[in-house]
């Protein structure tokens, strides 16, 4: 570990008063006044729903109370009915309408500056899973919707959970080989067909994933279309399990 000498530290934390003194932190989600760089109002705090036990062992959907002294795994009906590529996925945050403004922000509007932020809230909610992982890994976009949208949100997220957490990074890891339509008004079906076979293991890595655990790192799960799609291709690749991480997740009954 590289030793930061006292006045180095120093001078660090005099630059970052200046700065927050001419530009001050700004709350991610309504524009308020806050202490520090990469947080929320309290106002904004309050509405966001954090997500965490008890939940499914499995997927991570949440229950609204604890299932009693039970051995082994807990999972909800969608996972007793058919178990998801992934092993383990958990996430920060419900998607509604409280974080959607945060997200997609984030994902659609340049608001890079939240990754840092962002990046800690998924290796804090994501601790057990990143204790038994050997790499992270994000979600790959299409080359083309890539230079369109100029940065792939995901990737944002991966790096920031492995600077947080020490954890081995390979951001592309995974390849999108085909351009998929936007999956924002596709039902499960129609997603899980949109995806299929759309992913594969970059050749180069193959070597390097092989019998690895991969940590898999996306914004928003929905009906887990995609991240099955991925999982089905890093398992293909040689990984032995994959677990994923996401900023937010879709909360329906099951």
């Amino acid at each position: 570990m590289v030793e930061v000498a006292p006045w180095a530290t120093r001078t660090i934390a005099l630059g970052r008063s200046a700065l927050d003194a001419l530009l001050p932190p700004r709350c991610l989600v309504c524009g308020a006044s806050v202490g520090t760089a990469g947080a929320l109002c309290a106002g904004c705090w309050a509405r966001m729903t954090v997500l965490g036990p008890p939940c499914c062992s499995c997927c991570g959907y949440p229950f609204d109370y604890g299932q009693g002294e039970t051995e082994g795994e807990t999972l909800c009906g969608a996972c007793l009915r058919e178990r998801p590529a992934y092993a383990r996925a958990r996430a920060v945050l419900r998607y509604d309408d409280a974080s959607r403004g945060l997200i997609i922000a984030f994902k659609h509007a340049d608001r890079t500056d939240a990754a840092p932020a962002l990046g800690r809230w998924l290796a804090n909610a994501g601790a057990e899973l990143l204790r038994d992982a050997d790499l992270v890994a994000p979600v790959p976009l299409h080359r083309w919707r890539l230079f369109r949208r100029r940065y792939n949100q995901a990737a944002l997220l991966a790096s920031h959970v492995a600077r947080a957490s020490g954890k081995p990074h390979c951001a592309d890891l995974l390849t999108r080989k085909r351009a998929t339509p936007s999956q924002g008004r596709m039902g499960a079906t129609q997603r899980r067909e949109n995806v299929a076979g759309a992913f594969m293991v970059t050749e180069r890595h193959r070597a390097r994933l092989e019998g690895r655990r991969v940590l898999l790192i996306d914004d928003v799960l929905t009906t887990g279309a995609t991240a099955g799609a991925c999982a089905r291709a890093l398992l293909a690749g040689g990984a032995d399990s994959v677990d994923l991480l996401t900023l937010a997740r879709v909360v329906r009954p099951v």
